[in-house]
């Protein structure tokens, strides 16, 4: 799982299970040792150009004492904040050539988000309550 965190005290809704993180914006050393210190399995930390800059030396040392791998990645766009389940529904119905006023009574997405998802979304990002969630 890949998670996005924005500042230090996101680092409390991370799930334990995380394997990978891209920072959108740099967080303190202090931020990077309690990330390493809840998510035993960390593998990769993802960042824009600008994070990686940004970044202090301390965390960039804390980072690589610890094994992590880091990647300059540029992560575009908003997440949805239609819940992955609605989505995966909504794709169904439409496989089903079921109408989208139809799809959209039933599970309450606005037809223009569902035609949107259906023919031009190439989207990686989901919000999951606070939390967003990078899709593979």
């Amino acid at each position: 799982m890949k998670v996005s965190i924005s500042h230090a005290a996101d680092v409390r809704n991370v799930p334990k299970d995380v394997e990978e993180v891209h920072l959108t914006r740099p967080i303190s050393a202090a931020g990077v040792r309690s990330l390493i210190k809840k998510c035993k399995n960390l593998k990769n930390i993802t960042m824009s150009k600008t994070s990686h800059a940004r970044l202090s030396k301390n965390a960039k040392k804390l980072i690589e004492a610890n094994n992590i791998c880091t990647a300059i990645v540029s992560e575009r766009g908003n997440a949805l904040s239609v819940p992955l389940f609605k989505i995966k529904a909504a794709i169904e119905m439409r496989r089903d050539h079921r109408p989208l006023r139809e799809i959209e009574q039933v599970t309450g997405i606005p037809k223009s988000t569902i035609h949107y998802l259906e023919k031009y979304s190439k989207r990686k990002k989901v919000k999951s309550r606070s939390l967003i969630v990078y899709l593979r």
